[in-house]
């Protein structure tokens, strides 16, 4: 059964913001999540216990460390429904992003050769993508989206060409929250004879993925989203992709031999590119955060973070200053402007009431002409949010003023 009272009480950072005056809000998970206290003793107790390097050392601390490193790969590997090889851990959803822009396209694409995309991705499913269009002399193209920013299947049949080798796409916008059928979109983009990358990071933490059933050639996303420590990934990639794959960060662990007359072998995916030693903290307390979401459950997770949606669109709906963005959006994530007051002024307004959200372009600066503005308001939910926080937002929005927000200024 879902309890969120009770699972608030795992959350060392919610302890005190109930505690704090005035009370704490955080409504910016889409940034960043909070962590459990299972995922923090897992950090501590790899530092306290052993905090000793892994694939390397010669006695059995490392061994042991190094195996329950390896036992993670088979963690997410269960997690996201694919084989251990085909997990690479990397430091974030940007770095998987570009590993495949750099590692793949940039050795497959031809001058001409297109990649589609749309104009609400994150810059870092844009940005690896320039430079490789740049390199290659492919040419980059955009989908159509409604005013919401929701992709149709009809809008992406007809953005398809012969001339698409790689299709690149949010499964969930950071900024709007529209969720695109990526199983379909998937579908049809091997019907096309290209391939699919999926930037993961804001659907991964909130929805069961599949990455076998929808048949996608790469997902990535980022562990500190899911729950888990900062500076640690993952890439997911078809194992025959990884294979063709060069890694673009090289040295220790990822080679097998070399020679003094550059002659080097690397090592089979996914260790040729691991690199270096590697966030084993970080990597540690992934397993502790899936551990932690598989014993809520999904279903119960998405039906809470839908229903405290609903409920705020409803409240924010009624108010004629509010301006929203993705009342329709099957996520967690709220768009909105207060009409007449800077995105800036709004967040701090909230934020003196200890309501914490996100303003600006979200890293989505190609999103404005679709929206038809420049910044929005961010608040993004979690299953560990709360009606009466959701109240608490709701009752700051309905007494916002240009004249308070300027008093907190002057």
């Amino acid at each position: 059964m879902f309890e969120v009272g009770k699972i608030r009480q795992d959350f060392p950072f919610l302890m005190k913001a109930e505690q704090s005056v005035p009370q704490l809000v955080y409504l910016d998970n889409a940034a960043t999540t909070l962590k459990p206290q299972s995922v923090i003793d897992a950090v501590v107790r790899y530092y306290t216990d052993s905090s000793v390097n892994i694939h390397r050392g010669d006695y059995a601390l490392s061994y042991e460390v190094s195996n329950a490193y390896e036992a993670v790969r088979k963690t997410v590997s269960k997690f996201i429904q694919c084989e251990p090889n085909e997990v690479v851990f990397t430091s974030g959803a940007s770095a998987a992003l570009n590993l495949v822009a750099y590692g793949y396209a940039e050795k497959v694409l031809k001058p001409n050769d297109v990649i589609l995309m749309s104009e609400a991705e994150h810059a870092s499913n844009v940005l690896p993508w320039f430079r490789v269009a740049e390199k290659t002399g492919a040419k980059i193209e955009y989908l159509p989206l409604d005013e919401q920013g929701v992709l149709t299947v009809e809008g992406f049949k007809e953005a398809l060409h012969d001339k698409v080798k790689i299709v690149t796409l949010a499964h969930v916008s950071n900024v709007l929250g529209s969720v695109v059928p990526i199983k379909t979109i998937t579908e049809l983009t091997h019907q096309n004879g290209a391939i699919i990358v999926v930037d993961g990071a804001q659907s991964v933490p909130h929805t069961k993925t599949l990455v076998k059933d929808w048949d996608v050639d790469f997902l990535a996303f980022a562990g500190h989203k899911l729950l888990s420590p900062t500076g640690i990934g993952v890439l997911y990639g078809k194992f025959n992709l990884l294979q063709q794959m060069d890694p673009f960060l090289l040295g220790g662990g990822s080679n097998a031999r070399f020679d003094k007359h550059g002659h080097v072998v690397l090592k089979n995916p996914p260790f040729k590119f691991e690199a270096g030693t590697p966030a084993i903290e970080g990597v540690l307390g992934l397993d502790a955060a899936i551990q932690y979401i598989e014993a809520i459950g999904f279903e119960s997770i998405e039906k809470h973070e839908l229903e405290l949606k609903g409920y705020t669109i409803d409240k924010l709906k009624q108010f004629k200053h509010i301006k929203l963005y993705n009342e329709k959006a099957q996520s967690g994530i709220i768009a909105f402007n207060v009409k007449g007051i800077p995105t800036q002024d709004v967040a701090a307004y909230l934020s003196s009431l200890g309501v914490m959200v996100r303003a600006g372009n979200h890293c989505a600066k190609l999103l404005s002409e679709i929206i038809h503005t420049q910044e929005t308001v961010r608040a993004s939910i979690n299953f560990y949010n709360t009606k009466a926080e959701m109240d608490i937002f709701i009752d700051a929005l309905k007494d916002i003023t240009l004249e308070k927000c300027i008093d907190l200024i002057f």
